[in-house]
């Protein structure tokens, strides 16, 4: 798991082109549209990213995806706007909290399949504010990003929680449960 470090200039880069998608969303309906080769070659790289939104403090918003599959300035642009307009949690974002808005990146490692012998092996293999998991259980599919750990400190609180957000119960367990850890930069 290598973690992708961007100096300043690209991850201001970064909240200005997620900014200006929201904007963009709120002024014409749709995301801001990114004609790559405007950008550094370092932020046309394919990379999986989650956008967070926050008002005072409280979550307003999160869309992201978990494999890269576009470059890293699109998926920024296009996770934030399906953030601020499209997360099934929240109505649309209005005018006014855009202005109050704190914008949130997370860019993901690619996600490794852990190996666990049972639930307590699983827990203590788990890194607090450090590991996001991705929890697979036949269909059902939930994932946790290392900024979670902030609400959710310990690692049964954690998983359990987890558990809950794929749509299982809080104390399921199969031999058939998949668990990925990966890692994330955030940039704020």
């Amino acid at each position: 798991m290598v973690l992708m470090s961007l100096n300043k200039e690209h991850q201001q880069q970064l909240l200005t082109v997620a900014k200006a998608s929201i904007q963009h969303g709120l002024q014409e309906g749709g995301s801001l549209k990114i004609n790559i080769d405007d950008y550094p070659k370092l932020l046309a790289e394919c990379r999986a990213t989650f956008v967070t939104l926050k008002l005072d403090q409280q979550l307003r918003g999160c869309i992201g995806r978990l494999e890269a599959t576009r470059p890293l300035i699109e998926d920024v642009a296009e996770n934030a706007f399906l953030a601020a307009f499209q997360d099934p949690r929240f109505s649309p974002l209005l005018i006014d909290e855009f202005i109050e808005l704190d914008i949130h990146i997370s860019l993901l490692t690619e996600p490794i399949l852990m190996s666990f012998r049972s639930e307590q092996d699983l827990m203590s293999q788990l890194q607090p504010n450090v590991d996001g998991l991705i929890l697979v259980e036949g269909s059902r599919k939930g994932t946790f990003l290392p900024s979670v750990w902030e609400q959710l400190t310990e690692p049964k609180q954690f998983l359990s929680h987890l558990k809950q957000k794929a749509g299982l119960s809080s104390n399921h367990w199969s031999d058939t449960l998949k668990v990925y850890r990966y890692q994330a930069e955030t940039i704020a």
